[in-house]
């Protein structure tokens, strides 16, 4: 994200020193455009586990549920949530199946448990720890900032469209 923020500076900063403010301006909402798919792709999507229950981001959806909602948890290529209204709600910011380490080990050392399997244990025991939990109901809600964000820049861009058609 921060390469992709600085190559975007970068790039304004040139419109600016090789064509001005107006033409930057024009520019501008495209560079943004891309910084904007890249945050999305890459930084936006998670899972946040409360004592209540579980936040799941993917990319622009937002699903959050209580713990009771909750039937099954797994690590298939990601963290799933299989829920009691027939549901799985994948979490693509989540722990992650990864490729085998290859390790050096001696014939003393111990083996390490992969990071996505200690995770998902730790969200087990939270979730068994909190069967009786909380009964919140299973929400389903856009990313507003975001989408709100996606059409200033589009509005930006029809807007740099027209003006440079019409000069």
């Amino acid at each position: 994200m921060v390469g992709a923020i600085l190559l975007a500076l970068f790039l304004l900063g040139d419109a600016v020193v090789r064509g001005g403010w107006a033409q930057t301006l024009l520019l501008a909402p495209w560079v943004l455009l891309g910084l904007w798919i890249v945050y999305e792709i890459s930084f936006v999507s998670m899972v946040r586990i409360h004592d209540d229950g579980v936040l799941v981001q993917n990319m622009l959806r937002r699903t959050s549920f209580g713990w009771s909602r909750v039937r099954d948890v797994d690590l298939r290529w990601q963290l799933v949530f299989s829920l009691d209204d027939g549901s799985d709600v994948t979490s693509y910011g989540g722990p992650a199946h990864a490729r085998p380490v290859r390790s050096k080990m001696r014939a003393d050392d111990e083996a390490k448990a992969p990071a996505a399997l200690r995770a998902l244990t730790d969200i087990r025991d939270r979730w068994e720890s909190s069967a009786s939990g909380s009964d919140s109901p299973i929400r389903r809600q856009w990313d507003i900032p975001a989408l709100v964000g996606l059409g200033v820049i589009a509005v930006w861009a029809v807007a740099a469209i027209l003006i440079a058609n019409a000069g």
